[in-house]
Formats: structure tokens, C-alpha cells, sequence
């Protein structure tokens, strides 16, 4: 110990000075650097306690789930990362399929406004939520009109159809027949005079 203290302390003095400065104070050093080195040792070794004792403490059991809450959770995870326009367009080939003629119908009447019916709805709803999108706001418009249009023929054609379509997709349309023409609706007024428009001068040249 006091020639490690020795080689610590005096490597960098000159031999007078090791000889008259740093040999009497010597002894002070070791017992200094003794003591030291036991109070850095007495934490270490009650670390080394603690870590013992804390292995010796039993591990946590683990969980096990059972099949049916895994297939659970998964179904609910998997539901709610479906978005809306893919729900949207299994129910429009659904709604398609039930209303269509034939197994090979792709454009009667029943069969597009059975599809337009269910994508109408999707972009009511998502107006709802996104009142400012108007392109999509257009788009709705012109596809309500196309609607209208289509079961305008079809009830020129069969009104039968018209009204089975109707009642099995709550669709509210007015008739045609129940819209009055200009000539029912403005007939019983007198004609407009035929000097509407004219200046009194024109007609006192005449």
C-alpha cells in the first residue's frame, strides 16, 4: 500500500523534494487513502447486497388470454380500421344485387338507383362531418338529379316497378303528374296584353 501511494504522489517531484517535502508527510497520505478506500467499499458491498436480494424475489405469473378474447379484440381492431367508403361499397353491391332484373342486369332503372340511393347516403353523411367540402356537395346534387331523372322514366314505363323501387329504399320523389305544368298552373290568369313593353309614342305614331 505505501509504495503504491509512494509511486502515486511522488512520480512528479524531483528527488530533493521527495526526500525532504513528501517522506515526512507520508504516513498521513496512507492512513488518508485507507480510510477512503473503505468508505468507497461499504456502499458498494450493500449494493451488491440489494441486488442479491432483489433476485431472490419470485417473478410475476404470466397472462394467459384464452382464444376467444384474442379473436375479440382482433375483430373489434379490424372493424374499427375499415373505413366508411369500403362499408359503403359492400352495401351498394348488395343493394344492387337485391334489386336488380336478372343475374346479368348492370343498367335497368332499379338497378342504378338502387346504387346511387346508398351512395347518396354516404355523402349526406359525410357532409355531416365536412360541411365545407363543396365539390362534394356538387357532386351530391348532380347525383340526386340523375336519380330523379331515372325514376321519372321509370315511372313512364312501369309504375309498378316505380313503386316496389320506391317503397323498398324510402326514396320521397314527387310523380311528374303531380309536378303542374306552366300552362295548369298559370291558365287561369289573362294573357298578357299586346302592347306590353311599348312606349306610348311608338302606338300614337301608328
Amino acid at each position: 500500500m505505501t509504495h503504491v501511494v509512494c509511486q502515486v504522489y511522488c512520480r512528479h517531484f524531483s528527488p530533493y523534494m521527495r526526500s525532504h517535502l513528501i517522506l515526512p508527510i507520508l504516513p498521513l497520505l496512507v492512513s488518508q487513502y485507507s480510510g477512503i478506500a473503505r468508505t468507497i467499499a461499504t456502499p458498494l458491498a450493500s449494493s451488491h447486497a440489494v441486488d442479491d436480494d432483489v433476485s431472490t424475489d419470485e417473478e410475476p405469473a404470466d397472462f394467459i388470454l384464452s382464444a376467444g378474447e384474442l379473436d375479440g379484440s382482433d375483430d373489434d381492431a379490424v372493424q374499427d380500421a375499415v373505413p366508411a367508403r369500403f362499408l359503403s361499397a359492400q352495401r351498394i353491391q348488395e343493394l344492387r344485387v337485391t334489386h336488380r332484373r336478372h343475374e346479368t342486369d348492370t343498367g335497368s332503372p332499379e338497378y342504378q338507383v338502387a346504387g346511387m340511393t346508398e351512395r347518396i347516403a354516404h355523402l349526406t353523411n359525410h357532409l355531416k362531418e365536412h360541411p365545407k367540402d363543396f365539390s362534394t356537395r356538387r357532386g351530391l346534387v348532380a347525383l340526386v338529379n340523375k336519380r330523379r331523372r331515372l325514376l321519372n322514366y321509370l315511372f313512364r314505363e312501369d309504375e309498378k316497378r316505380y313503386v316496389d323501387i320506391v317503397s323498398a329504399l324510402g326514396i320521397r320523389h314527387k310523380v311528374p303528374g303531380s309536378i303542374p305544368s306552366k300552362e295548369d298552373q298559370y291558365g287561369r290568369f289573362p294573357p298578357q296584353k299586346p302592347n306590353k313593353g311599348k312606349s306610348k309614342i311608338k302606338l300614337s305614331k301608328k
